[in-house]
């Protein structure tokens, strides 16, 4: 890998953020190979590598899946989410849990085969492949965001995507071009959260 790769990967990692409206544009299934093909190549708990994806384009599937996550939203998730976020950021969630997310072309459902890898390893498998699917997008000029609310409705999701009673379903991903262009995520410094040797001995 040359230098100007690397570079090219931090850049990545720091652009990277939550999309929650997306265009018309179709994601080719060459981007979505892609987008896939690394979010495989991340660790997994004694490298089972218990991801299963479904890739739903259908557009009354996905409206299905939204109407999932609008539930639970008006369930009690916007709610919880209204003492926690800022009124900016609840606003845009709404926006996307009403609709924008299942506005994207692609929904990928991120799900684990428990028979494949152990149910108490599934979030150290699960999450480091969507990490990577979700800089892979990134890479790609793709919009996407990490949603787990529609897993409260587990039984429905896999109803709708055919998911069998062992592979747990553990995110929902919109996929697609924004709407508008996304700036960069407001970060705090790593330095402010970063102790050398002891905590509380500042970086």
């Amino acid at each position: 890998m040359t230098p100007d790769a690397d570079a090219d990967l931090f850049a990545v990692i720091h652009r990277q953020r939550a999309a929650r409206s997306f265009s018309s544009e179709p994601v080719p299934d060459e981007a979505l190979a892609r987008v896939l093909d690394a979010a495989t190549f991340a660790p997994s708990a004694e490298n089972r590598q218990p991801w299963e994806f479904v890739v739903v384009r259908d557009e009354d599937a996905r409206q299905q899946l939204g109407d999932v996550m609008q539930r639970a939203w008006a369930g009690g998730g916007k709610d919880f989410a209204a003492a926690r976020i800022s009124a900016g950021m609840l606003a845009d969630v709404d926006r996307g849990m009403t609709g924008g997310v299942a506005g994207a072309p692609v929904l990928l459902v991120v799900a684990a085969d428990t028979e494949r890898g152990l149910e108490e390893t599934v979030p150290s498998s699960i999450f480091p492949a969507v990490q990577n699917l979700l800089l892979a997008a990134t890479a790609l000029g793709l919009g996407s965001a990490l949603t787990t609310l529609a897993t409260v409705f587990a039984a429905e999701v896999r109803a709708l995507t055919g998911l069998p009673d062992h592979v747990q379903p553990v995110a929902l991903i919109p996929l697609g071009y924004p709407a508008r262009p996304l700036g960069p995520p407001r970060r705090e410094p790593f330095s402010a959260h970063t102790h050398r040797g002891r905590y509380g001995e500042a970086w």
